[in-house]
Formats: C-alpha cells, structure tokens, sequence
C-alpha cells in the first residue's frame, strides 16, 4: 500500500540533513509501512532484467520499506540479501516477506560503509535512493564536502570488493553524471560506466557499472545522451524525492 498524503507530512523532516541521521529512519520506519523513492519498480523493470538473471546472486543496500526485493523476487530472482541500518525497517522487512512466504530472502541489519560479507560474494548490488542519501549536506556539487567525499567513497568501496568478477553494480538516483563521473571513475575501481534514464518530467537515472570492464587506459564510455530536463511535474513536487535536487538546483 502506498504512504498517504498525511503519512508523508508526519514523515518528512524539517530538513533534508536529518536523512543522516539513524534515529530519524527508526521513528519513520516505526510507523510508516511503505514508501518508494524515486519511482517504484514498474518504472524500471525493463532496464534491471536486462541486468540481473535468475540464479544471480543480488545484495540490496539500504532496503528501507521499499518493495524492490519482493518484485525482483516475483520475477524470479529468489538469491536476494537485503541490508539496512534501522533495525526497525530490518524486523519489518523480516515480518512482511515471512507473511508472503519469500522465505529465501535475507534481510540483515548492516552499515552500507562497512559491508559485513566476504569478498567477491554477490553477482548484482543494487541502491535506489541510498547514495543520495550521502549528499544531503555535501556542499557545493561541483566540489563536495570532506565528510561527503569519505562516506561515498567507503560506500562505492565495500560494494567493489563484494562484487564477484565481472559484477554489476546498478544505482538508481537523481545524480547527474558530472555529479557522479568523479566518484565512479575513481582510480580504486575496475568498473565501466554506462547510465540510462527513466521517468516522465523529470528523469531519473539508472548506472549500470560492470566490474573488470573498464579500459585499459582507465577512461570510461558514459552513454551519450542528452542531459535531461530539470523541471518537475507537479507529481514529483507532491513527492520527498524533490529534497534530493538540492545540489542540483546549485548548479
């Protein structure tokens, strides 16, 4: 079901840092039982099977109360490990997909900075909305803070080192790629970078980074496609997703 107009008032902080904080996340989970960030999975569907087979080994980071696993599930995709950093959002995470009889997922409660798995155990991680996250106090876009710079790099690094060879990472985010190039293009990382776009009004974007894929050199091929427009229907407006455009609306 999703949040209603008054669940999302009760839900929303003052301000966009306090996404930052755990405590925030616990009061939230603790009462609201769903909320998809940046569109729910039928808008992407077609772009994330042609990534992720059915015997493919996937880690969700930072789950929330989203329904992504349970829709990759319903597609077949059954090898799924889900981590989030509320164990609010993790028992009822459990609770839901017990009641549904999706036995085989495993849902953790975990630090996406310190990924606590072997490495090179996971065919497929996947983030909708979780890096965001990370951004929400960084500053200039064009040059973000310290802090910011740390947390995202500890975050790209552990989902690197859990990635099997030849792994998939895919983030789903407003991040525009000049925002995210640098990151993702960082010397530590094997991965290519292509990204696709989905969405009405304003597009969201969809990276696919393919690790041991990058060339030789240590450049990368991005898609070329043009940026898409910033503007927002009133239907994104009415939506939480709209606080993560802060960096962008500095450009």
């Amino acid at each position: 079901m999703e949040t209603s107009e008054a669940q999302k008032c009760d839900v929303a902080p003052a301000t966009a840092t306090a996404y930052l904080d755990p405590n925030y996340w616990d009061k939230r989970f603790d009462h609201e039982e769903h909320y998809e960030w940046f569109k729910d999975y039928s808008h992407f569907r077609h772009l994330i099977l042609e990534y992720i087979k059915p015997k493919s080994a996937v880690l969700e980071v930072g789950c929330g109360n989203s329904q992504l696993c349970e829709e990759l599930y319903r597609d077949g995709i059954t090898d799924l490990t889900c981590i989030d950093l509320s164990s609010v959002a993790v028992e009822k995470m459990k609770q839901r997909l017990s009641t549904k009889g999706y036995k085989e997922v495993k849902v953790l409660e975990a630090d996406m900075l310190q990924l606590p798995f072997e490495d090179e155990c996971f065919d497929v991680v996947i983030e909708k909305g979780t890096m965001d996250v990370l951004f929400v106090d960084s500053g200039d876009p064009w040059n973000p803070e310290p802090e910011t710079v740390s947390r995202v790099m500890a975050m790209l690094e552990g989902i690197h080192r859990v990635l099997k060879p030849n792994g998939i990472f895919i983030s789903i985010t407003f991040g525009q790629p000049h925002f995210r190039r640098p990151f993702f293009s960082a010397p530590a990382f094997t991965w290519s970078t292509e990204w696709k776009t989905f969405g009405d009004g304003f597009h969201y974007f969809f990276y696919i980074l393919k690790k041991g894929e990058r060339s030789s050199d240590g450049t990368e091929c991005i898609e070329k496609t043009d940026v898409p427009s910033l503007s927002l229907y009133h239907e994104e407006l009415e939506s939480e997703d709209y606080l993560f455009r802060t960096n962008l609306d500095e450009m």
